[in-house]
């Protein structure tokens, strides 16, 4: 049986960290003009996480970014790299060119020290083709009933999605959603959360009503509650949130303050029913980035060393 939940959480501290125009192409979260003291306000913002985290008994590998090259988003790791229970190691093909420069070995250094990854599996080739996958923010996954839940974007790429599939026995749930303006939702982690016995859903944001019914179903299927957000919390970071289990065994779920806020006390019910919450202040790196809570927290899952 498949775990759903890991208390070791690769984070990257950020050299260089601003408002990244390759990625606001199609990132409708990120605001211009927001960087006054960016990289400033995002480390305080980044290292108060970590220390809620480590308060909370979560295992955090935490890697300084190097500032060459420059990499802006490199405080969102789960989208270049992923990690799963048979020790594989995925490296993902990514949309923006300063994005790949992530990429970089000394991350991979730092993580051997303490985990053993048996294999990595490159799909990085696909940027040649111009085809994307981006992690984890591309894919939720419900890691013991093994699907890859993916909104389809120029972020993410279904024959990538089917790659992934074929090599790591996922079964992918495909479909579109938009945002409140009509845009595609860049990636599936700001609009859905699996849990352990929870999914965290903007159900208004899939437009196909076949699309809809199947992740319904797909999710039914797993005997897990529907917690419904709605289109606006999303646009608060309301999906992206990441469950963890914490070194003393405890479930907790993690978002940013921002997303805390928007959510209702039936909700706030429903969630806590399950686990605790812990929010951090996030607010310059969700402005700048377009990116919260869950994109900075990439779970790792390998045996340790």
């Amino acid at each position: 049986m498949n775990n759903q939940n890991t208390s070791h959480i690769l984070m990257i501290r950020p050299a260089h960290f601003t408002y990244n125009e390759q990625t606001a192409v199609n990132n409708a979260f990120q605001v211009a003009g927001q960087q006054e003291a960016a990289q400033e306000k995002a480390v305080q913002e980044f290292d108060n996480f970590v220390q809620l985290l480590r308060d909370n008994d979560v295992d955090v590998t935490v890697v300084n970014d190097t500032k060459e090259p420059h990499t802006p988003d490199s405080i969102f790791p789960n989208n270049w790299i992923s990690f799963h229970e048979s020790g594989k190691l995925f490296l993902y093909p990514m949309y923006a060119e300063n994005r790949r420069k992530e990429r970089k070995q000394h991350v991979l250094d730092e993580l051997n020290k303490k985990f053993k990854f048996s294999k990595t599996i490159d799909l990085t080739h696909f940027e040649k083709d111009n085809k994307f996958l981006e992690g984890t923010g591309s894919m939720v996954l419900d890691r013991e009933f093994k699907i890859a839940y993916a909104c389809l974007s120029p972020r993410t790429d279904k024959k990538v999605v089917m790659q992934f599939a074929k090599e790591s026995g996922y079964e992918p749930v495909l479909f579109h959603a938009t945002d409140a303006k009509g845009q595609p939702i860049y990636h599936t982690n700001v609009m859905m959360c699996v849990a352990d016995y929870y999914v965290v859903v903007c159900l208004e944001s899939i437009k196909s009503v076949a699309e809809k019914s199947e992740v319904i179903a797909t999710i039914n299927g797993t005997e897990k509650e529907v917690v419904i957000i709605t289109l606006d919390q999303t646009a608060h970071f309301a999906g992206n949130m990441l469950q963890v289990e914490n070194t003393k065994g405890e479930k907790l779920l993690i978002m940013s303050t921002q997303a805390y806020n928007s959510l209702t006390t039936d909700q706030l019910d429903a969630l806590e029913n399950y686990n605790r919450i812990i929010h951090a202040d996030l607010n310059t790196i969700e402005t700048n980035g377009g990116g919260s809570a869950r994109c900075m927290l990439a779970e790792i899952f390998a045996p340790a060393q």
